[in-house]
């Protein structure tokens, strides 16, 4: 599905068809989750019990980066 960014007061937004807020189960005024995957962005329903635990994760990663990277070298 192609959307088209457009300008929203100073800044900048995607509008969402009705068909695909309806996929997603999200009304206007719902928040969205974006996850960076190495292929594009994978949006989601706003999730706050998996927002903090990615949270968590990433504060994980950042502190044992050394450690996880030889773990990926193996």
């Amino acid at each position: 599905m192609k959307l088209k960014v457009t300008t929203v007061g100073n800044s900048a937004g995607v509008i969402l068809p009705k068909e695909l807020l309806a996929r997603l189960r999200l009304e206007k005024g719902d928040a969205l989750y974006a996850t960076e995957l190495p292929d594009g962005i994978k949006l989601t329903p706003f999730d706050s019990k998996l927002a903090e635990q990615m949270e968590v994760a990433e504060k994980v990663m950042r502190k044992r980066r050394t450690l996880l990277r030889k773990l990926s070298e193996s």
